[in-house]
């Protein structure tokens, strides 16, 4: 095939590069939604005009490269806070990952040219997208971070409609729309205003959700959420850690206080990832100085926790007596900051963590029922809730100082507004440099405790919504329309083929 683009060599890979960085904007927290479909199609017409499948892979790898490598900028910060050690990084950290991340849309750039143009390529594309988006969550431990779905997340009022639909389709199919939508606007006249249609329903089912969502009686406790905004290198290097220590008490004992004040339901304190500093299990006389400030309240700690030689990053229930009443263990590492991927033959890390035995739903005294998760363990849609055993609320614990005051933070709150939504339970945010926040079962944010704030959130935990169709079905949805797309993309193709074979 003879090629038509306008372009070639450097800058052909100047102009992929260019449009996956301004794709990228759409994510949250910039959410600059019209720059998607220009990207998108940037990458689709130049998939379509290239001379071979390989030209057609390499311009998405590199419009990869450009999206991801925009989208997660902010890994370079978390390099910065042991940049001692791990200077020579600093260049790779962002790209390194996109260049992992990249191939994943080298698919669709490929797949699409199996089928004519038209509407059949439009449905390959946008299908074998969110297939392979999808399978993100295989590679290593998964990172599932930035689906397209979560531009929706727009603040307020705007983002809690656009975002109702995934109780049903969960954030993938929410991007298997986007990338449908995005390519339909250029097919002309009469399939821009058939997207708008869509808009205009999809408005309308989002606000009809809002307005009907009815939550179940079912009281959850008023979180006490402890903010102590200690500095990364204070938590890695505990220069300090007495003094963290007793500012977590005293915030701990003033949210108490205020918490009682407001009268009604019963607290529950709630500490960030890496919020004590030192082993807690290990430590009695720190667990009772922990049970006094919180005043007949359980509270939930971020701690690190040893066994044998094996170590974990754990979320540990105190109560009232200074018992251990429960332990959560990490289940779901980060990969190349909690363990180390077979792909580096050389060691980077100075220690690595073990992951625990999977998701629990605690059901104690003050609490409730509640499902605990650490920090990166939000991400992974459809995989938040332990099987079989469904929570009233969901707590997640945080330490994102790593990402500094950057997107980071903001695409990481943006998961856990997105699950609450999928699963229809309230979740609970706390973060240790911030922000610290809580949504209720529809994604509305009903409190939040802003970025680089020392202070406590006291706020009541809303109540649950019955079990949504995502909830009953996970990812099998988003994935069964996807594959749909790509079945209706070939299916003239395979009737065709099938003909053959009855005549023959």
């Amino acid at each position: 095939m003879i090629s038509t683009l306008p372009v070639r060599g450097w800058r052909l890979a100047g102009l992929m590069l260019l449009a996956g960085a301004l794709a990228a904007l759409s994510l949250p927290p910039v959410h600059f939604l019209f720059l998607l479909p220009v990207g998108l199609m940037v990458l689709y017409r130049v998939s379509e005009d290239a001379r071979s499948w390989k030209q057609a892979a390499w311009c998405g790898f590199l419009f990869g490269m450009g999206f991801h490598t925009v989208g997660l900028y902010w890994l370079t910060n978390a390099i910065l806070t042991r940049v001692h050690e791990f200077w020579w990084v600093v260049p790779f950290a962002s790209p390194g990952v996109a260049l992992l991340i990249a191939p994943f849309i080298c698919v669709p750039a490929v797949l699409c040219r199996v089928v004519p143009p038209g509407w059949r390529r439009v449905l390959m594309f946008a299908g074998s997208w969110t297939v392979m988006d999808m399978g993100r969550v295989f590679m290593f431990s998964g990172f599932p971070w930035n689906p397209l779905g979560s531009d929706l997340e727009l603040p307020g009022l705007a983002g809690d409609v656009l975002i109702q639909p995934a109780a049903v389709l969960g954030v993938d199919g929410l991007s298997l729309a986007l990338v449908l939508g995005s390519l339909a606007l250029f097919r002309g006249r009469r399939a821009a205003l058939a997207v708008l249609a869509v808009c205009v329903l999809w408005v309308g089912a989002g606000a009809w959700r809002l307005s009907t969502a009815t939550p179940l009686n079912i009281t959850n406790p008023r979180a006490v959420l402890v903010q102590g905004n200690v500095p990364e290198a204070e938590v890695i290097s505990h220069a300090d850690a007495v003094g963290n220590f007793r500012r977590y008490l005293s915030l701990t004992a003033q949210g108490v206080q205020k918490a009682y004040a407001q009268g009604g339901r019963s607290p529950v304190v709630i500490w960030p990832e890496s919020g004590f500093p030192g082993l807690l299990d290990e430590d009695t006389l720190a667990r009772q100085m922990i049970a006094r400030a919180a005043d007949g309240a359980p509270a939930l700690v971020g701690s690190d926790r040893q066994s044998g030689k094996d170590w974990f990053n754990s979320l540990i229930a105190v109560a009232p007596d200074g018992s251990i009443a429960a332990i959560y263990d990490k289940s779901r590492l980060v990969p190349f900051g909690e363990y180390q991927p077979w792909i580096l033959p050389f060691n980077v890390l100075p220690g690595v963590l073990t992951p625990g035995p999977g998701l629990k739903t605690w059901d104690l005294p003050g609490l409730g029922r509640v499902g605990p998760m650490v920090c990166y363990e939000i991400i992974f849609s459809g995989s938040v809730t332990a099987r079989n055993d469904r929570p009233d609320w969901l707590v997640t614990i945080s330490n994102d100082a790593w990402y500094g005051n950057s997107a980071g933070p903001r695409q990481h709150l943006a998961t856990g507004r997105m699950r609450a939504v999928e699963e229809g339970l309230p979740v609970v945010f706390a973060n240790n440099t911030g922000i610290s926040a809580i949504y209720d079962a529809t994604g509305h944010e009903t409190a939040r405790l802003g970025w680089g704030l020392a202070d406590v959130l006291v706020s009541d935990i809303p109540s649950p919504l019955p079990p949504t169709f995502f909830s009953r079905f996970g990812r099998a949805t988003p994935l069964t329309l996807a594959i749909l797309c790509m079945i209706l993309a070939l299916f003239p193709a395979i009737h065709r083929r099938h003909r053959t074979t009855q005549k023959g």
